[in-house]
């Protein structure tokens, strides 16, 4: 095979997998049924389809194509062990378990998603797992990749993601989509491992960059295929919004040296207003929920920050009431510490900082580096230098994020001149 033609094949398969894993292993598993035999099946799908495009061309379905041959791999699999197989427990009951199908069709791909989602996200799996799963199953993420994520060693991700399967099948976790009755409180903990996967991107828990972009993109590329599947959903247009109002800053937190630079100085012009207006169209819709989800609520705040032409022109008072919206619905520090900075800006910063001082006894907000970051701007605004200067050196302690550890820094050499 030419170089010019493997390097156009090595490029449509490695398209196939960002955009058509999920659906490959989703409608895999029915016919596997179980996660590991599901994903063998398809990997080795993936594996022909770089030997093969290239003699035969590429599919103008390569999605279809992948599916196909990766359900066969796991039927043929699956004969081969059936005296095994029967001794052992199945992710779907027989009935579910569907034979080969020449060609799955359009039709199955939302059903099948879905049903991985959820098992991927059941309450049973402890929230790392979840996570981890997420990454591992429905991002087609190696287990290298996820260990990356995660700051752990690949061996003890390995093992990790091996024991959350195991879970699934020794807990008999179904590999369906929740009934209505369940449906909406089912529908949050998904939400929330996308968003988590969205912000351990946006800013790096630690290392040395601010952002981990292949976390983030996962993230909204996950928000976005919620989208798709469940397009009623206000809480997820709400999700999808938050992410997308968040994400559209990004070419604007950080500087030419790579350095951070606080939503107060950005230059907005850097701002994605394409972004910003599918976000905001979404915020409408997710905003028709009564009362609007935790995500929907979220998604204003954002959207109050994207819509100012300046950070002097910013409604801290309507931000002020959006966090005490969200304090109805979502009581947490977290929100807490939130609405104290809203009411700094909104009020005066003694005001905030009299709330911020109230947070400091929380448990939760112990090692929390931006609730002592926080008490150092509004403390430096107020002229008290040397209590900010403590502030800053708490908050450098709890802060592993080197980005975040240089402004910190240079926040205190300010301050030391």
């Amino acid at each position: 095979m030419p170089q010019a033609a493997s390097a156009e094949v090595a490029a449509a398969v490695a398209d196939a997998h960002r955009r058509e894993w999920a659906f490959v292993l989703a409608a895999t598993v029915r016919v596997a049924g179980d996660l590991d035999t599901a994903e063998e099946a398809v990997q080795d799908a993936y594996a022909s389809a770089l030997s093969t495009w290239g003699p035969r061309g590429i599919p103008r379905n390569p999605g279809a194509w992948l599916t196909v041959t990766a359900r066969r791999r796991a039927l043929d699999n699956r004969r081969r062990a059936a005296t095994a197989q029967r001794a052992l427990p199945k992710l779907l009951d027989p009935a579910e378990a569907t034979d080969y199908e020449p060609d799955p069709g359009p039709e199955g791909i939302p059903d099948d998603r879905l049903r991985l989602i959820f098992t991927c996200c059941h309450p049973a799996l402890g929230l790392d797992a979840r996570v981890a799963l997420t990454l591992r199953l429905l991002c087609g993420l190696s287990t290298a990749d996820v260990a990356r994520a995660f700051l752990i060693p690949e061996a003890t991700m390995a093992a990790r993601i091996t024991r959350a399967k195991k879970k699934i099948t020794a807990a008999h976790i179904p590999y369906r989509v929740p009934a209505a009755s369940e449906l909406h409180g089912r529908i949050d903990g998904v939400l929330s491992v996308v968003y988590l996967v969205y912000t351990t991107g946006h800013t790096a828990p630690s290392g040395a960059g601010l952002m981990r972009r292949d976390l983030a993109e996962r993230g909204l590329e996950l928000a976005r295929m919620l989208r798709v599947l469940l397009p009623q959903d206000r809480d997820v247009a709400g999700l999808l919004s938050l992410i997308l109002l968040t994400d559209a800053r990004r070419s604007a937190r950080l500087d030419e040296h790579r350095e951070l630079v606080l939503m107060e100085h950005q230059d907005r012009a850097k701002w994605d207003r394409t972004a910003i207006e599918e976000g905001v169209a979404l915020l409408r819709e997710a905003l028709g929920a009564r009362p609007p989800g935790r995500f929907a609520v979220m998604a204003a705040i954002a959207a109050v920050h994207d819509e100012s032409a300046s950070w002097s022109d910013t409604d801290w008072r309507e931000i002020l009431g959006l966090y005490d919206v969200l304090m109805e619905t979502w009581p947490s520090p977290v929100v807490q510490l939130n609405r104290a900075i809203a009411l700094g800006f909104a009020v005066g910063p003694a005001e905030g900082l009299a709330e911020l001082d109230a947070l400091g006894a929380e448990p939760q907000l112990a090692r929390y580096p931006y609730l002592a970051a926080a008490r150092a701007d509004f403390l430096t605004r107020l002229g008290r230098v040397r209590e900010a200067r403590v502030a800053f050196e708490e908050a450098l302690i709890l802060t592993d994020n080197e980005t975040e550890r240089r402004y910190l820094r240079s926040r205190l050499n300010q301050l030391a001149g």
